[in-house]
């Protein structure tokens, strides 16, 4: 209903635009018979996205070790096999993943969590561990000032793990 009131000049400009949408997004190997197409140089932008990241990191850290085609009109062209190359040579073999415990090393002596277990057991609240391992002078793991009532609780929750 609509293309009753179009123009026949505004109909062949709409085919024209459909001709060239179709141009432009069907494969090129349809048009020159080619089964096969390969890149062969990247803009400084599309090396850029190929290796995750900025121009101006490919400006200045790509480009001077690599060799790259300076077209006429003043674009830089860098060739696949050039990227390719300088990758090969900046790869690093992967180092095997190390889980590092989190926090401070635990190096408390096994005779003193036992204590601390087995006065808990006893019934003793964790500000009344915590005196008692204060006034025997038992040291701290890390060589703090004092026991705490949190420390004490923190030593019950690790050893039950």
């Amino acid at each position: 209903m609509y293309d009753l009131y179009v123009t026949a000049g505004r109909k062949r400009r709409r085919e024209r635009k459909r001709d060239r949408h179709r141009i432009a997004t069907t494969p090129a190997s349809e048009f020159l018979g080619v089964r096969e197409a390969r890149l062969l140089t990247y803009t400084r932008q599309q090396a850029a996205e190929a290796l995750g990241v900025s121009i101006s990191t490919i400006d200045r850290r790509v480009v001077p070790s690599i060799q790259t085609v300076k077209t006429p009109w003043g674009q830089r062209l860098i060739p696949v096999s050039e990227l390719e190359r300088f990758v090969q040579d900046h790869l690093e073999t992967a180092r095997r993943a190390t889980r590092r415990p989190v926090g401070r090393p635990r190096i408390l002596p096994t005779t003193t969590v036992q204590r601390i277990r087995r006065e808990f057991s006893a019934g003793r609240s964790l500000g009344e561990i915590a005196r008692r391992l204060n006034d025997d002078d038992v040291p701290t793991a890390h060589g703090g000032q004092q026991w705490w009532p949190s420390t004490v609780r923190s030593v019950l929750l690790r050893a039950s793990h």
